[in-house]
This record gives structure tokens, C-alpha cells and sequence, in this order.
């Protein structure tokens, strides 16, 4: 497995991670056994850092990673955790006392003194003007309650306005073949100010692992099936905000045009965020151990072929940019 230092948190990290929204809620039924499994295959083919937040399964998610760390100590494993989704989201809501609440829970959750990394989970604009927000996460990095702090942001835009924040240490973003945006200015600015990029979201809510079609039922618990129209929150969130018919055109597409003999799809999806200049790591969710080994696998592949970098920006300008290029 590929390392990389994520920017100011100074650790080095696998270059990819895994995501725990899934285990934790909004993707249908996973029970605890299969939770840990997957997180335990994880970790034994190389990744080292995990990434979750409070508000997953009101802490579900919190707690299994933390299980995780509790069975396998010594290992170099990191949490990036986030908070600020439990409350209506207004900056009034992100006082000092509310972030250092937050804080403390997810410690209790994960089992941790400090918190290696807590992130601001995709707040109003607001809150980036917010002088209290911002000295309140360093005098608590001050206090060895944090080690460092991040922002979560939904936009480009949010994310060049937290970087220019000197004790922000990572900014966490959607990047994948269907959200290009962010090459442009984010990803050199980060690089620029010392800032790791965490690439969520990478498969697409799973679009970009070319298993789906229109025959596809998702759960009723799925976000994949209740937030297609941002019903519950943002709507870049599922599927990257590409409407499900037009991301399976795009997805097979890729699939007879950028995959290399001996890849997946998904492989493809992976190693192209990888591959970005500036991402410091990736982190696809996985269900299964299945899953989470052949994700881990991709952090050991070689750079993906120029021609299917050059079919992926195609793909993008064709089919895709329309949808999202302006709104995020």
C-alpha cells in the first residue's frame, strides 16, 4: 500500500482509506459482525486511515471504528472523525461549548484522549466567516484535545475559503470522474498552503463500479433511493449529484472506453482520484470484506494509462459537466 502525508496533520497515511458512512446508517441494514469484518479486512490489506462522523448512526459508526482501534493497537491506524451535523444548521449553533461537546463524544465514541483528526461536517457558509469557530478548534488543538482539525465542505468555493485558515490541516472534498471541478483551483491551492485532500465519494455512491442499471432497487433506508433529489441533504451527496440515468450512460461508457485489460471499473474510478495531484488519500466505503480488499488493492496498482485519463475528461465534458460543473 501507497503512503502519503496528509498535509499539516503531519501522518502519514494510506493513499486509500476507507469511509464509514456505511456502516454506520443511510445505506440500508449492516449488522455489527459484518461491520467489523469489513473493517478488519481493511486494515489487514494496508489502509490505515479510517474516516467517519459523529452523526453516522447517531455514533454507530464512531463506536465500531473505535473497536477497531481498541483490537489492533500499535498498529499506526488513523481516525478522521466530524462534527456539526447533530444541530440545525446554523452558525448560531456552533458556539465553543457546542464544539467542544461534539469533541468530547466522539472521544467517549472512538475511545481516544485526542482526536487525531475532527472535521467540520459540511456547515453553512457562515460558519467559514466565523473568527470564534476557527479559534475555538486551535485552542482545543492547543489542549491536546485535538491533534489537528479539517473542514468537510460540499463546494470549491468553501473549500479555498477554509484554506485560507492557517490551522486548517486537510480539506475533505467529492472528487471522482464524475466531479472534476475540483482539479482546477482547490487541489494546487491546497498543495500550495500544506493541506491534505481527503477524495470522498469516489465511486459515485457506487455509479462508477458499473453494477448498476435500471433495474437497481436501493433500500428504503438507502440514500440512494430517498435523497435523489436532496430530499434529506445535499443532493451532491448521492451519485455526486448526477441524475441516475445519466450516470449509468456515462458509467458504461467508461467502461467500454477506460478500462484496461486486468482492471474493474471501480479499480479505474479509485486509481484516477489517486492519481490527482495533491489528494493525499482516498476513501471508499465498503459493506463487505470483499469490498474493502479489492478497494485497498487499488492503493498498490501502478498511475492508470493516459488514454484512460483522456476518456475520463471526455466522458466529463460530454456527459457529465452540465449537471454538476456549476453547482459545486
Amino acid at each position: 500500500m501507497q503512503t502519503r502525508r496528509l498535509g499539516k496533520t503531519g501522518f502519514d497515511v494510506s493513499v486509500m482509506g476507507m469511509g464509514c458512512w456505511q456502516l454506520g446508517g443511510d445505506w440500508g441494514d449492516l449488522d455489527e459482525a459484518q461491520a467489523m469484518a469489513t473493517l478488519h479486512m481493511a486494515a489487514d490489506a494496508g489502509v490505515t486511515f479510517f474516516d467517519t462522523a459523529d452523526v453516522y448512526g447517531d455514533g454507530r459508526s464512531e463506536h465500531l471504528v473505535g473497536r477497531l482501534l481498541a483490537e489492533r493497537p500499535g498498529e499506526g491506524l488513523i481516525v478522521a472523525t466530524k462534527c456539526g451535523r447533530r444541530v440545525v444548521q446554523d452558525v448560531a449553533n456552533y458556539t465553543p461549548s457546542a464544539l467542544r461537546d461534539w469533541t468530547k463524544r466522539s472521544r467517549d465514541n472512538l475511545g481516544l484522549d485526542t482526536l487525531p483528526l475532527t472535521q467540520l461536517h459540511c456547515p453553512p457558509d457562515e460558519v467559514f466567516e466565523n473568527d470564534v469557530v476557527f479559534e475555538t478548534l486551535d485552542a482545543l488543538v492547543s489542549e491536546g484535545i485535538l491533534h489537528a482539525y479539517g473542514v468537510s465542505v460540499e463546494t470549491v468555493a468553501q473549500g479555498l475559503r477554509a484554506i485560507m485558515r492557517p490551522g486548517v490541516a486537510a480539506v475533505q472534498v467529492i472528487f471522482n470522474a464524475f466531479r472534476l471541478k475540483p482539479l482546477q483551483q482547490l487541489f494546487p491551492a491546497c498543495e500550495n498552503a500544506d493541506v491534505g485532500v481527503i477524495a470522498r465519494v469516489p465511486l459515485a455512491s457506487g455509479l462508477l463500479t458499473g453494477k448498476y442499471d435500471l433495474g437497481t432497487r436501493f433500500p428504503e433506508n438507502d440514500h440512494r433511493n430517498y435523497n435523489r433529489h436532496g430530499e434529506a441533504f445535499d443532493v451532491g451527496e448521492t451519485f455526486s449529484g448526477v441524475p441516475y440515468e445519466a450516470g449509468l450512460r456515462a458509467a458504461s461508457r467508461l467502461q467500454h472506453t477506460a478500462v484496461p485489460e486486468g482492471w474493474t471499473l471501480a479499480d479505474v474510478a479509485l486509481r484516477w482520484c489517486a492519481d490527482a495531484p495533491g489528494v493525499s488519500t482516498v476513501i471508499p466505503g465498503a459493506r463487505n470484506p470483499a469490498q474493502a480488499k479489492a478497494n485497498a488493492a487499488v492503493g498498490s496498482r501502478p498511475p492508470l494509462p493516459q488514454y484512460a485519463a483522456e476518456h475520463i475528461r471526455a466522458v466529463y465534458d460530454e456527459e457529465v459537466a452540465k449537471y454538476v460543473q456549476d453547482r459545486w
